[in-house]
């Protein structure tokens, strides 16, 4: 499967929750998709509001031939910058989370190991009005190789599932 394959399949399973966009995405990404949800608890009517909290996610995806280090390092910069450039801050948000994803062909050993240590976090006024979090993959496509940052452990489930719809 070719990294462009595998997004081809990444971006059907993001479609049903995500707002996917696919024209009109400035480089070096080939897809973005964007995540927002609102809650809000009450007492017997709406406007006895208890509480709200709003969650968005701005996900980043890539699809390469190569991975090198240094592509790595452009698309995480553009991927945190982008997201944390829609956060608007105020008491009702909660988090705001930004998310890499990159399918290549082959990946640098050098890469590989960079996207282990890929760490982004961005308080607002000391988390009263929310944070952001960074998560991190990447797909060596020819070898079936998942490497992720901390955060981006939760993905794998997510890319267990498009490797074995082949």
């Amino acid at each position: 499967m070719t990294a462009s394959e595998a997004l081809e399949k990444l971006l059907r399973s993001y479609v049903r929750y995500y707002d996917v966009i696919r024209e009109d995405v400035q480089p070096p990404f080939d897809a973005e998709a964007r995540f927002h949800s609102h809650g809000e608890t009450y007492v017997l009517v709406k406007s006895a509001r208890i509480s709200e909290a709003d969650s968005h996610e701005y996900v980043y995806f890539a699809a390469v031939e190569d991975l090198t280090l240094d592509k790595l390092m452009e698309m995480d910069a553009a991927a945190w910058e982008r997201g944390i450039s829609y956060v608007k801050p105020h008491s009702a948000h909660r988090n705001s989370d930004v998310t890499l994803i990159v399918l290549a062909d082959r990946i640098e050993p050098d890469a590989m190991a960079a996207v282990k240590k890929l760490k982004h976090y961005k308080s607002y006024s000391y988390r009263l009005q929310g944070w952001s979090n960074y998560r991190a993959v990447a797909l060596e496509t020819s070898s079936g190789t998942l490497v992720h940052n901390r955060l981006g452990r939760e993905l794998k489930k997510l890319f267990r599932n498009i490797s074995n719809q082949r």
